[in-house]
């Protein structure tokens, strides 16, 4: 729900650029469930997008948009280890820290847990289709497919009902 006190075009801008999030998050699985691969300028358009969630949802520099800066730091730096040792793909750290732009800390916090959820699905999925093809290569996972479905989620039974960070 838009909040009541935001003028008329915010709330519309609102609901336009949760479509914009949307249609890329869905954009993203496609692609890395076909290909494996997150494009650059796709997480690139996602983090682009969240100052203009941030405006109209009225959020402030002081402390909002600083703050989730700063979360989207720490994220990519947790994730980025990730990446470092092998368990996670440069795609998907972006795509994780440009979303994280747009989900103040307890919305991301419960993205976390329902990505890891549906990441080990996928991940349990991939590798039964790997051995089932009787393939010796170690299997590639489309986490992206779980960022997404997860953002998707949190961001459609939180954000959408809430106003503000």
């Amino acid at each position: 729900m838009v909040p009541s006190s935001l003028p008329f075009m915010q709330g519309v801008v609102i609901y336009l650029v949760a479509v914009v999030l949307a249609a890329a998050l869905v954009h993203a699985a496609w692609g890395d469930l076909r290909t494996r691969i997150i494009p650059n300028w796709l997480n690139l358009a996602i983090a682009a997008g969240a100052p203009i969630w941030w405006w109209a949802n009225g959020w402030t520099v002081w402390p909002d948009v600083i703050i989730q800066i700063g979360i989207a730091v720490v994220i990519f730096m947790i994730f980025a280890g990730c990446f470092a040792i092998g368990a996670m793909g440069g795609g998907d750290v972006k795509l994780i820290t440009a979303l994280s732009l747009w989900l103040p800390l307890a919305p991301l916090v419960r993205m976390l847990f329902v990505m890891a959820i549906i990441g080990g699905i996928v991940t349990l999925a991939t590798i039964a289709v790997h051995r089932m093809r009787k393939r010796s290569d170690t299997p590639e996972i489309p986490y992206g497919v779980a960022i997404s479905i997860a953002g998707l989620w949190v961001f459609a039974n939180d954000l959408l009902t809430i106003s503000g960070p």
